[in-house]
């Protein structure tokens, strides 16, 4: 009886995550431990009684609320920059609950077992024709075209954004200028230039593989190599684990027999190698090379670089992860390791994917609304850019200068997005977009001499 109140509290806190109302199934979900669905329907009747929470439809959809006067504001570290879902938004509940009331799980074959390939779907039809019309570029071209079209700026953009959801602390600039000059950034630990230079050796590969080899074993072990060169031992690069591992901050045991990881991984490959469609293949792959874990690390850099062969290969604007905030993104990946549910991952890769498509120009129209966080930055933003060229600054006192002015002008909260937002659009300024910014065109050209 002393869990009661408890358990109540806690109902009440899933309810507030859901403004339109939650399902007996997705307040379960985010129950541990889940107590018997009678008992919960119970427990929800009585609070329905005493006005605590309002019932709306009946019987299977059957859904409950908050009163609107009692809906509190989406915890801090569950706020979202994108819709979810209710179904995304319960993984994200279950799995941000504090670690000692959640349930140690281990590594699902069935998992894998279940997954038919081109008959089984994570992805939907409707989604998968979604993105492919926002993906897709222009002409019958051989394999990898487009990406060698813009690979300048796909080298920089991947490079930082897998790096970034790694923890990287390189800006966007220290990037570009590492990945073009060599330089590397002032007070940057070693391992984070390593991890720059790898991708760029990893991107450089998957290029070049786009056009004569998919989805095999020496392709997923050759990424793995790259970016872990120098990094974890020579003996480690580009081979299967021999021993266990752990997920920080997570419930999840991987596999940790050698033989079983070794065929799990061979079967992954083949079954992505068997899929037809290339978003769903890419997924795939996103979510069972983590979930399996084969490497002792570099596991989720290794599935963010394959996801792009099936897309490259089609000739499809590549993913870039360019956006992608990295608590969701490690939230929709526990939803996997912990609950073998994919929606938040697949939302996460949806949303990025058309993020993607609108920084190369494969979508042929503005995505959604205007971005509230520009909106609320536009004067201060065009007058850093503004300065940074009038003044005729290099990359490397741009970078200091930027550094300087955003902690002047903007919260924590929002320094790290203000920096990219900025760097982004110097390296996006061009002679027809400078009058947004107020600059003429010889003091763009006088700039560009030094910024180059």
């Amino acid at each position: 009886m002393e869990q009661q109140p408890l358990q109540i509290d806690l109902i009440l806190e899933i309810l507030g995550r859901f403004p339109s109302g939650a399902s007996v199934e997705e307040i379960l979900l985010g129950l541990n431990p889940p107590p018997p669905r009678r008992t919960l329907q119970y427990r929800l009747a009585s609070l329905v009684k005493s006005g605590r929470i309002v019932a709306e439809g009946r019987t299977r959809g059957r859904r409950f609320r908050l009163p609107s006067h009692l809906t509190p504001a989406s915890p801090k570290h569950l706020k979202n920059i994108f819709p979810l879902s209710t179904i995304a938004e319960s993984i994200q509940l279950a799995v941000t609950r504090p670690i000692q009331e959640r349930n140690y799980v281990g590594y699902s074959r069935d998992f894998l077992d279940r997954y038919r390939p081109n008959e089984t779907q994570y992805l939907s039809d409707s989604l998968k024709k979604r993105l492919f019309e926002l993906g897709k570029t222009d002409g019958d071209r051989p394999a990898g075209t487009y990406a060698r079209q813009i690979y300048s700026r796909l080298l920089i953009d991947l490079s930082w954004n897998s790096s970034r959801l790694e923890g990287n602390t390189y800006s966007l600039l220290e990037t570009e200028r590492l990945l073009e000059l060599g330089e590397a950034a002032e007070g940057k630990d070693r391992r984070e230039t390593q991890m720059l230079l790898n991708h760029k050796a990893a991107i450089e590969f998957l290029l070049e593989s786009a056009g004569n080899t998919g989805i095999n074993r020496y392709t997923i072990l050759n990424i793995h190599a790259l970016l872990a060169d120098d990094l974890l031992q020579d003996l480690y690069c580009g081979s299967l684990r021999q021993i266990a591992v752990g997920i920080a901050g997570s419930v999840y045991r991987p596999l940790a027999v050698p033989q079983l990881i070794s065929e799990c991984f061979q079967q992954i490959i083949d079954t992505a190698h068997a899929i037809k469609d290339p978003f769903e293949q890419a997924f795939f792959l996103m979510v069972q090379l983590p979930y399996l874990q084969p490497f002792e690390d570099v596991n989720k850099r290794v599935s963010r670089l394959a996801a792009n062969l099936p897309l490259m290969r089609e000739n499809l604007c590549p993913l870039s992860f360019v956006d992608v905030p990295e608590q969701t993104y490690i939230n929709g990946l526990l939803g996997v390791y912990e609950l073998n549910q994919i929606e938040l991952l697949a939302e996460v890769f949806a949303w990025a994917y058309e993020r993607s498509c609108i920084r190369y120009g494969s979508a042929r129209q503005t995505l959604g609304d205007p971005d509230p966080f520009r909106i609320r930055y536009r004067s201060l933003r065009k007058e850093t850019v503004a300065i940074v060229v009038r003044e005729k600054m290099d990359k490397k006192s741009a970078t200091a200068f930027i550094r300087k002015q955003t902690r002047s002008i903007a919260p924590e909260s929002d320094q790290l997005k203000f920096i990219e937002v900025v760097e982004t659009e110097l390296m996006n300024l061009h002679e027809g977009n400078i009058s947004r910014y107020g600059l003429k065109p010889s003091e763009m050209k006088q700039w560009q001499q030094r910024w180059r």
